[in-house]
């Protein structure tokens, strides 16, 4: 089955597509990708070979003449995260008023002329409320103006054997006719029973915990220093009161901004005892905010961010050697689709043969 990613990133469902080949589920293969981020698109090209596929760039550039859609590979399936900042809780939750929020119209506009038989989006979980509900059903209303059917949910990643809270809506549209009573068998109950059931068997990286990706030892760099520890674990301020614990066993949601430093109930801090002790010894639980603050401290690195998503700690090796900071990989980890989330919900689908050659 031909595919083409869109938003593509670091290419987590192209690397979904990739573990499902592999394990000999589905076979696919890649045609293309837009991405209009050069950081990310050096961590793509240095993780796949793209040798032959089309590369789109920035998608509304590439829309903006019908000719270039027209002149696309044909292909089965389309995918993509299309930019969500402007529908999450974090954003300024605009929705299609904002110029990000318009980029859903150009997978339509691809739509309109390929008609892929298959279509799998991911958002963040406020698009099914945004506007009180009107945004999400609009995006329905015009996947079934060009002939598809749609399902969608929300899932979250710790339920896939990744640790991180993390939930997401996943909208699969098709042009086949749906099996009856598909809404009430497309759930986030029964994708992670079914994934459960074959994990272990599978491709996929999986981990119980935190503590199964973090490095005993990290460069120094990445320990918070003494002066920005209070700030950190500070319970807030006037205007915000949340707080702030750190070693968290079930990562909190990866965001694109980690890098920039937030509260420890915004992002992920650990204390070195909690790691070297495979969290026998937290401190958290009888030490107070000064106390805490003394203590070697230190944030994600960006192979362990990858991981969290359930990519290869390699790709963030491989996109650091091509030229990629930190700070763009940790932007490139907190945009990403999770790949065990993706996994097990087309290989949900495959299964019950909601999606078939």
């Amino acid at each position: 089955m031909t595919h083409l990613e869109l938003f593509a990133g670091i290419g987590g469902f192209r690397r979904t597509l990739e573990l499902l080949t592999n394990d000999g589920i589905m076979d696919f293969e890649s045609v293309g990708f837009s991405e209009i981020d050069a950081k990310a698109i050096l961590t793509y090209t240095s993780n796949y070979n793209t040798e032959g596929e089309v590369f789109l760039g920035d998608i509304v550039a590439f829309t903006a003449n019908t000719n270039n859609i027209a002149n696309l590979p044909d292909f089965d399936f389309l995918s993509g995260g299309f930019p969500c900042q402007t529908f999450s809780m974090m954003g300024s939750k605009a929705g299609f008023e904002e110029e990000r929020g318009q980029l859903f119209f150009r997978i339509i506009d691809i739509l309109a002329v390929k008609h892929p038989r298959y279509v799998l989006l991911e958002n963040v979980k406020n698009l099914y409320t945004h506007d009180g509900g009107n945004t999400f059903a609009r995006i329905v209303h015009e996947l079934e103006l060009q002939g598809y059917n749609v399902i969608s949910n929300i899932f979250n990643t710790q339920d896939y054997h990744l640790p991180q809270k993390r939930r997401r809506v996943l909208i699969f549209a098709t042009l086949d006719q749906l099996p009856e009573g598909v809404d009430e068998l497309f759930t986030p109950k029964n994708v992670a029973a079914l994934f459960d059931e074959h994990y272990l068997e599978l491709g996929v990286s999986h981990y119980d915990t935190v503590l199964d990706v973090l490095a005993h030892q990290v460069h120094p760099k990445y320990f918070l220093s003494e002066r920005i520890k209070p700030t950190i674990l500070a319970n807030g301020s006037a205007n915000f009161r949340s707080r702030s614990d750190i070693n968290q066993i079930i990562a909190r949601t990866l965001t694109a901004s980690m890098h920039k430093m937030h509260r420890a109930c915004q992002d992920n801090y650990y204390s070195q005892d909690f790691i070297d002790t495979n969290g026998s010894v937290n401190p958290v639980e009888n030490m107070t905010k000064e106390q805490l603050a003394r203590l070697p401290i230190r944030k994600l690195t960006p192979e362990e961010a990858f991981m969290l998503q359930g990519f290869p700690a390699t790709f963030a090796v491989n996109g650091r050697h091509a030229g990629v900071a930190d700070g763009a990989l940790y932007k490139q980890a907190g945009n990403a689709v999770s790949i065990n989330t993706i996994y097990a919900v087309l290989y949900f689908l495959i299964t019950n043969n909601i999606m078939t050659e």
